[in-house]
């Protein structure tokens, strides 16, 4: 009889325990040495650290520029660039008062919820009959669509503006609640066929079983479930359309209806003379919808993006 067979089962059973403790014990020293304070700092900490100050500071630039006085904005060797000894909101109420910039920002939000709204049912319908329905070409279809979205919007904008004219629609906010989709939809199909697809087809087929359409099970079951897609989408067109300037400088040229990026350009630049206090608190007041929306979002976001990736 060996050694090992005469063993007590207790014993053996306490051996396994200590030599596991002591591999665990030495990998966890590890891990510790490469976690330690100085590798941390120089792999983590300090990129961190790089990567907030180039992503800030042109949010800190805009601030100090808005709520610089004049003089300070002429003078520029006198002072510290980077900061502001006498701050004034001259800029902002100037721009919120004694311009059209309140009717501007509306008309943004509004052709940017509109616009929004057409995309992401569009893209909701393509992303699912491409996805869901199995059909020959259906790749293909889908990988069409995509390609559409890398065609530029200079290219567009050309054969639109002849559309524009035709219909009626020119210096008017639907110009561009019409014509924004032809660059959100796109994209925001190609997302949402990436998260349709995590989308287990058990789930479809139990309720074709017991009677459900096609637009009950999209209804009822397919976009519950991808609600995180439809927001990282939603969240994608919203700012595509509230950044958008070509089509905005190209459709719209009356200012009361010009949106924020085209008429804080044109109605704060005189000739060679640029008001950049008014421009940058402008440019200010227009980033907060869009640094809000991120704020409450950006989970579904990124959780989102990453399932379009990985499909």
């Amino acid at each position: 009889m060996t050694a090992t067979a005469g063993t007590d089962p207790k014993t053996t059973a306490a051996l396994a325990a200590i030599g596991r403790s002591t591999a665990k014990d030495d990998h966890s020293e590890g891990m510790s040495y490469l976690e330690s304070l100085p590798r941390k700092t120089v792999t983590v900490y300090l990129p961190l650290f790089i990567i907030m100050i180039v992503l800030l500071f042109p949010f800190y630039w805009m601030f100090i520029t808005s709520i610089k006085p004049d003089q300070d904005l002429l003078d520029l060797h006198g002072g510290n660039p980077l900061w502001v000894g006498e701050p004034t909101f001259r800029h902002f109420y100037k721009l919120l008062f004694e311009s059209n910039y309140p009717t501007w920002l509306w008309n943004t939000m509004f052709v940017a919820v509109c616009a929004t709204f057409l995309s992401i049912v569009a893209s909701v319908l393509a992303a699912y009959a491409i996805t869901r329905i199995r059909y020959r070409g259906a790749q293909t279809v889908g990988g069409l669509i995509f390609l559409a979205y890398l065609v530029p919007p200079s290219i567009l904008f050309i054969p639109l503006s002849t559309i524009i004219h035709v219909y009626g629609l020119f210096d008017t906010p639907f110009a561009l609640i019409l014509t924004y989709p032809t660059i959100l939809i796109p994209f925001c199909t190609w997302l949402l066929m990436g998260y349709f697809k995590t989308i287990p087809y058990e789930l479809e087929e139990c309720a074709l079983i017991d009677g459900a359409s096609r637009w009950q099970i999209l209804v009822k079951i397919i976009i519950p479930l991808a609600v995180p897609g439809l927001i990282s989408a939603f969240i994608f067109a919203f700012t595509l359309c509230w950044n958008e300037f070509i089509y905005a400088l190209t459709f719209i040229s009356s200012n009361p209806n010009k949106t924020v990026p085209t008429a804080i350009v044109s109605e704060f630049v005189d000739g060679d003379v640029f008001r950049w206090g008014s421009l940058m608190a402008g440019a200010l007041v227009g980033s907060l919808p869009l640094v809000i929306l991120y704020a409450f979002f950006v989970e579904h976001y990124v959780s989102a993006m990453t399932g379009a990736v990985k499909e």
